[in-house]
């Protein structure tokens, strides 16, 4: 299986960021993330179908959201909070603080 691509934190922009997370569903996924310290695919697909989940972790990566690696048969996912913070600061503690309607 070949690794995935992640974007250095440098090379993040907030309009891919934001844009990645002004879906709902990435939204959630990301809030989960900030919850554990990592989660498999499956944990978070909602019932999805693979194919528009993958979808979804694909913006977040390419947006430097998401750290996925393999692990097995599993991705395991992390949210890359230090990063974001570093290229951002504050700006995904003030999202997650926001209520989810």
């Amino acid at each position: 299986m070949r690794p995935f691509k992640h974007p250095a934190a440098s090379e993040f922009s907030l309009e891919r960021v934001l844009y990645a997370l002004s879906d709902s569903i990435r939204l959630d996924i990301v809030r989960h993330l900030a919850c554990v310290e990592a989660a498999t695919c499956g944990e978070l697909d909602g019932g999805r179908p693979k194919s528009t989940v993958s979808h979804h972790f694909k913006v977040l990566r390419e947006a430097g959201l998401v750290f996925t690696e393999s692990s097995g048969t599993n991705h395991m996912n992390t949210l890359r909070r230090a990063d974001i913070e570093g290229r951002f600061p504050g700006l995904l503690s003030a999202i997650l603080a926001q209520q989810t309607s």
